[in-house]
């Protein structure tokens, strides 16, 4: 039995976030030659460009899951597709560094709200035998922005623009913002989060509507998950019998971007020139490595309620450590550089296959219905914080010892390792209110 078509389609709408969550993530990599030159920029002026939208990003995932609690997961992602709307306009029209920072930060407060937003509202509405695939759906949608908007940047270069070019390059965001805008308007309510405010008629249909092989079932499980937890409004998530569910988000969120990841993929055409590339070869090779992580995110996505979320983390874990030593040694010796392409697209389907698939979907399924939202919110702070810390120290690091940054990374994932190994269990194939009675520690 496959997903019916109302599952579908909300599950598209919600991921949909991803790929403007990507997109934008990224397509910043693709201006900063031009901004460079325009704007004068410093090493420390590049690094607060691409991480202003990474602070925005943090202040929207922390705040998100206390709007979302209050009115609703859908409500509260449309407020974050009108932000995207306006950064991608206003970032194409900015007149000046400053105004260029603002829209970007607007930009960042939806990129952060819809990365909490949009796997909770897909793992609220999805039956447990589908919801590690169906929640991975965000992240597949993140690995297609990503792709996109290297495709992109490259086919605007192709059109030598001038002046106007980098405006392009980063107002085509608007046209999957509009749509994601469009779509929401036509996908229900979280029935977690209905029961949460008594409208139990209303998520009994929502449950029916997603084809729960037992909605009544369901149903009941939901009302005594909240009744347990006292579930209400201003439930806080920093309690003591949350210390498990909060340290297996904050220490996934954390070990995602100490992998490197967003480094590389903000600074990937600096990390190609630094090697010996042209821009527009740099260009083909940042396609290259987006389209090696659309891949391989999607049999991470495959593989992910067979093998389970631990043995991918485990697998990818050691992938990623290998491979960053291997990058590192080419800084450090200025050695091998026609082997970084090679080791970077290891390195990208390694991560794909494991944290990129599996990380909101973990974050999803750890914490209890009473404060998804609210957990959601932590795992996804501390996976930007370490982002905005990362993104704005790499072009200073990177310019005064270029292995240093990936040597760090490679004995941060070894650190991974051992922590997953030890420590994280495995969710697949249980019910979120199963997780709940064995990871809440009262």
């Amino acid at each position: 039995m496959r997903p019916n078509s109302y599952l579908v389609k909300a599950t598209i709408s919600g991921a949909l976030g991803g790929l403007l969550f990507g997109f934008d993530t990224v397509v910043i990599s693709g201006v900063m030659d031009a901004l460079t030159r325009l704007y004068h920029l410093s090493d420390k002026a590049q690094g607060f460009t691409v991480s202003i939208a990474v602070i925005g990003t943090v202040l929207g995932a922390m705040f998100a899951g206390v709007i979302a609690q209050r009115f609703g997961g859908r409500e509260t992602l449309r407020l974050t597709a009108v932000l995207y709307v306006i950064s991608a306009i206003g970032c194409a029209l900015a007149w000046s560094w400053p105004s260029l920072l603002a829209f970007r930060f607007l930009g960042g407060l939806g990129i952060g709200a819809s990365s909490v937003l949009g796997p909770v509202y897909i793992a609220e509405l999805a039956p447990a035998r589908w919801r590690g695939r169906l929640v991975g759906a965000f992240q597949v949608n993140v690995v297609l922005g990503i792709l996109l908007a290297y495709a992109s940047n490259f086919a605007v270069r192709l059109l030598h623009l001038g002046a106007i070019q980098w405006r392009i390059q980063l107002g085509v965001a608007a046209i999957p913002a509009v749509l994601f805008l469009i779509m929401l308007f036509g996908i229900p309510r979280s029935p977690r989060w209905s029961v949460s405010k008594a409208r139990i008629d209303e998520a009994m249909e929502v449950l029916r509507l997603m084809g729960d092989p037992d909605p009544d079932k369901e149903l009941a499980e939901i009302q005594e998950a909240l009744r347990e937890s006292h579930a209400v409004a201003n439930e806080p998530v920093f309690q003591w019998k949350y210390r498990y569910p909060l340290f297996l988000a904050i220490t996934i969120g954390a070990f995602n971007q100490l992998a490197g990841i967003n480094a590389i993929l903000y600074y990937l055409p600096r990390i190609f020139a630094s090697a010996g590339f042209s821009q527009l070869s740099g260009d083909v090779q940042a396609i290259a490595i987006g389209a090696t992580n659309m891949i391989f995110t999607l049999i991470g996505m495959s593989l992910i309620d067979r093998l389970g979320r631990k043995t991918l983390l485990l697998i990818g874990a050691a992938g990623t450590a290998l491979c960053l030593a291997g990058v590192a040694f080419i800084f450090l010796t200025q050695s091998h550089q026609p082997a970084l392409l090679w080791l970077l697209i290891a390195y990208i389907a390694f991560f794909a296959v494991s944290q990129g698939a599996v990380i909101w979907v973990y974050i999803g399924e750890v914490f209890p219905n009473a404060v998804r939202n609210k957990g959601q919110s932590v795992g996804n702070s501390s996976h930007w914080i370490m982002n905005a810390a990362i993104a704005f120290a790499f072009p200073v690091l990177a310019a005064r010892a270029g292995g240093a940054p990936f040597v760090f990374f490679a004995v941060m994932t070894t650190v991974q390792f051992f922590t997953v190994l030890f420590f994280y269990p495995e969710t697949k194939g249980q019910t979120l209110e199963a997780l709940q009675k064995r990871l809440v520690k009262v």
